[in-house]
């Protein structure tokens, strides 16, 4: 069994990686998560039950890995003035990099929880039913959230998409007839 795990393993570091890389937003943390990841499963993968779903299993293993070191983090004391981070950071010079930086932004503005559900969708590349089972909930859900995440961060990054334009148009159509109401009862 050590031999099948250890193969099966490496076959999934790419897409733990694309998942580790939506979690964590920056190549060096994610290879460290991914990383960190294997390790405990390796180390407990005696409790790992054959012939169950190995990729949702290591998916679960990244995720809580990635959540417990988030609550060490918050311990750590931070370059508050940002002098030492203003030292290392170097402006981006291609279109791309900027482009990718503010889809990590915008990445941060969705909820946890449809930011979690796009992670393994898109870059887990997990299919919806192995994701309704990592996240816990039923698959209609998570499409839910899936197609949520996907127009609102189409909407946050300016992506012209035709069902979030169409949902933009009905929210300022909203507002303005709550305006007009409101003047009219005034």
């Amino acid at each position: 069994m050590a031999d099948r795990f250890k193969t099966e393993l490496v076959a999934l570091m790419p897409r733990l990686r694309g998942y580790a890389m939506a979690l964590t937003g920056s190549a060096v943390e994610a290879d460290d998560l991914v990383q960190d990841a294997l390790l405990r499963a390796w180390r407990f993968r005696d409790s790992f039950q054959e012939g169950s779903n190995l990729t949702a299993w290591m998916c679960k293993i990244l995720r809580n890995t990635f959540y417990t070191a988030a609550v060490a983090r918050r311990r750590t004391v931070q370059d508050v003035e940002g002098k030492f981070a203003a030292r290392l950071a170097c402006g981006p010079d291609q279109e791309w990099r900027v482009q990718y930086g503010e889809m990590l932004d915008a990445l941060e503005d969705l909820t946890p929880e449809a930011r979690d559900a796009l992670s393994m969708v898109v870059a887990a590349g997990l299919s919806y039913e192995e994701a309704a089972e990592i996240a816990g909930c039923p698959i209609g859900t998570l499409k839910s959230r899936v197609n949520r995440a996907r127009e609102h961060l189409a909407e946050l990054v300016d992506v012209d998409l035709p069902k979030a334009r169409r949902r933009a148009q009905k929210s300022a159509h909203a507002a303005a007839a709550g305006s007009i109401m409101a003047a009219n009862a005034a």
